[in-house]
């Protein structure tokens, strides 16, 4: 990567400007820069390994708690399910359409107040907002043990959706004041990996849960219980220890955070730390490849929302009492997470994206078709192995799409807001899944799964053309200006996205 012999605008807790001055390097393949304050009181010498120390730092003390608050997140939003195999809707006395009722109001507020409270987040800081939230969808879980019918369930669930509204989003902003572009898809998927894991776990926590049958409680309140106070005790924890950003971090020396600054400065944010500003950051839509976006978001959200929401009733059809179909729910999802990693450290080594988001859709597509097509009941390997393929095509695109989109903004205010509403647009589809697997189609769920199949066709597609679009922009500019590659332009150039004369598409 090269640096521009320039200051680097000084923000946050930085009162001199940092200079990476490349004439000061050894040699190329030394990779050393030399950081220092403009009255010239001190010098930082940035190397590869001084690097790795700050990126190491950040992997062991912020990765981990942040992955095990969206495993509550995950377990908090999707029990719905395995409780609903141990009995809930004759407990709450639940008739009709009224169980998909409740899976879909979560999504309302879920789309409405994102925005609201990633603008929030940016203003106060994620680390202060993110575990405000989880403390209170935690409260909104546990009290789902006094639920006695529709209404309140209905009333829960949607306080439910305004506390985990803007989490995702949040956690991607968050990540990204941390990591460079290059850096990022490996890192975010081992955060969302939670998610698949929740997935596996909440069923092997729903099987034990479930074995309780002493107590006035039915079963699954105990399931509520449980996820509801851990994710409350982490939240308290998780406020005392998040820093607001690198340049503020207590586990950092000083020389390290002038390090964290200046991969952020050229590699990230066109200014770090900035204010934000309503006004300038809705620019972000007047490119219309932020609209595209948005369109493979809506493509992404109903595959997603179907397999989180409905994967133990689509196993269930293969025959399981209510126990196993739980706990054959946990091997689809491992395999989730693990094809979710392999496909974020090869997008990060390759520096590809699209064909790594491209290539979920197909996994979604192709499981999906499968499962149609097939007999069930007479292949139940083959079927069991089309639940695999579902749960591959729809935690990579999730990821890899967020970081593609964020790779190419480096105006924070933009990021946050694009973000806010990409996210919460695709989960907001979870009102599509949750409407279209009928109780009077049980158990094959034709129309759902073939739906669901068709808008990960469209994804697939509408990816392709977007890469494809991108390769060729960034060919027009080479011709005019000359080959440049996307590594070797700094991001505080590149403050005004596609308007800017370097800009190049990181695709």
């Amino acid at each position: 990567m090269s640096y521009d012999d320039k200051k680097l605008e000084s923000a946050g807790s930085h009162e001199g400007s940092l200079i990476a001055d490349e004439r000061s390097w050894p040699s190329k393949a030394d990779g050393q820069v030399v950081l220092s304050t403009d009255d010239g009181a001190a010098t930082t010498f940035m190397t590869p390994a001084a690097e790795r120390a700050v990126v190491w730092k950040f992997d062991l003390r912020i990765l981990p708690v942040l992955a095990v608050m969206y495993l509550f997140n995950s377990l908090d939003k999707s029990n719905l399910g395995n409780a609903k195999t141990a009995g809930l809707e004759k407990t709450l006395g639940l008739k009709g359409d009224q169980y998909n009722i409740i899976l879909s109001v979560f999504f309302v507020p879920y789309v409405l107040t994102a925005p609201f409270l990633g603008i929030l987040g940016k203003k106060l800081g994620p680390n202060r907002v993110l575990p405000t939230m989880m403390c209170f969808f935690g409260c909104c879980t546990v009290l789902v043990t006094a639920v006695m019918n529709f209404s309140g369930l209905l009333a829960l669930r949607w306080f439910l959706g305004m506390a985990e509204s803007a989490f995702f989003p949040l956690v991607i902003y968050y990540l990204t004041t941390f990591y460079r572009r290059g850096e990022l898809a490996r890192r975010l998927a081992i955060f969302y990996a939670a998610q698949s894991i929740a997935s596996a776990f909440s069923g092997l926590l729903a099987f034990g849960v479930f074995q309780i049958k002493t107590g006035s409680l039915a079963d699954w309140r105990y399931l509520f219980i449980i996820e509801g106070c851990c994710t409350i005790c982490f939240s308290i924890f998780a406020f005392w220890y998040l820093p607001q950003s690198a340049s503020v971090a207590s586990f950092l020396t000083p020389e390290q955070k002038d390090i964290a600054y200046c991969r952020m400065q050229t590699d990230s944010s066109s200014i770090v730390n900035e204010k934000f500003n309503f006004r300038d950051s809705l620019g972000i839509f007047k490119h219309p490849t932020s609209w595209l976006i948005l369109g493979i978001e809506i493509c992404l959200g109903v595959p997603l929302q179907s397999v989180q929401l409905f994967l133990p009733q689509i196993i269930g059809r293969l025959g399981y009492s209510a126990v196993k179909t739980n706990l054959y729910t946990v091997a689809p999802n491992v395999s989730g997470a693990v094809m979710l990693l392999v496909l974020a450290f090869t997008s990060d080594f390759t520096r590809l994206r699209f064909p790594f988001v491209a290539a979920g859709f197909l996994f979604t597509f192709i499981g999906f078709i499968i499962y149609v097509a097939i007999d069930v009941e007479k292949q139940l390997h083959v079927a069991y192995f089309a639940s695999f393929m579902m749960t591959w095509g729809t935690s990579a695109p999730s990821v890899l799409l967020d970081v593609w989109y964020n790779n190419n903004i480096a105006h924070e205010g933009r990021r946050i807001l694009l973000t806010s509403i990409a996210v919460p647009l695709a989960n907001l589809m979870g009102v599509v899944s949750s409407n279209i697997f009928q109780n009077k189609d049980a158990p094959k769920y034709v129309p759902a799964l073939a739906t669901t199949a068709a808008f990960g066709g469209v994804g697939f597609l509408l990816t392709l053309m977007l890469g494809a679009w991108m390769i060729t922009d960034n060919k027009r500019r080479d011709a005019k200006q000359g080959k440049l590659n996307v590594r070797d332009i700094p991001t505080e150039e590149l403050r005004d996205g596609p308007a800017a004369e370097r800009f190049r598409w990181f695709y």
